[in-house]
């Protein structure tokens, strides 16, 4: 799918190296829940098994149009088929592509993706209250802040605790 700045695509063998950098990178995930580094040669492998697209799990490659460059990861997952619900998730792994309109650019099309093709009612995620340009970006796309969970993420950099906001967006108000 194609939008004004970037495309997405279904991930393949060739993105697992960048997809791994940027997993290890503080500053990039600096706004995830810390995991466990994985070895790169474990994460190489079977890394295109894992990254099928499918009812209830559709991860993309974020390439910029100009450049065909892999910027970043935006993945549908967690679908519940009762409610047709999905949760999003997304990063710009390459830092000095932040701040150029390339992920409110992604998340229309997943949005889009998850609304006509996976026939989603509603998408909704999680962020840190205190990551407040992401908290723009996402209402740009049309998500609204719908409530407000207490000490549910815990900074990687000084191990103190946010609140989340939960965020969400209904089939007919993506914006753009």
């Amino acid at each position: 799918m194609t939008g004004r700045l970037v495309r997405i695509r279904p991930l393949g063998a060739a993105d697992a190296e960048a997809h791994h950098r940027w997993n290890h990178d503080p500053e990039v995930m600096r706004w995830f829940d810390a995991a466990q580094p994985v070895p790169l040669e474990r994460f190489l492998d079977g890394y295109a098994e894992r990254r099928r697209i499918t009812a209830d799990d559709a991860g993309f490659g974020i390439e910029v149009i100009e450049s065909g460059r892999l910027i970043g990861l935006v993945r549908l997952s967690d679908v519940d088929h009762d409610t047709l619900s999905a949760e999003v998730t997304i990063y710009i792994g390459e830092k000095n592509e932040w701040g150029k309109g390339y992920g409110p650019d992604a998340m229309r099309l997943v949005c889009r993706y998850g609304f006509e093709t996976m026939g989603m009612h509603r998408i909704h995620l999680g962020v840190a209250v205190g990551n407040e340009s992401a908290v723009r970006s996402y209402e740009k796309v049309g998500f609204v802040k719908e409530g407000r969970t207490r000490d549910t993420f815990r900074s990687r950099e000084d191990g103190t605790w946010q609140d989340h906001f939960i965020m969400g967006l209904l089939e007919g108000e993506l914006v753009g």
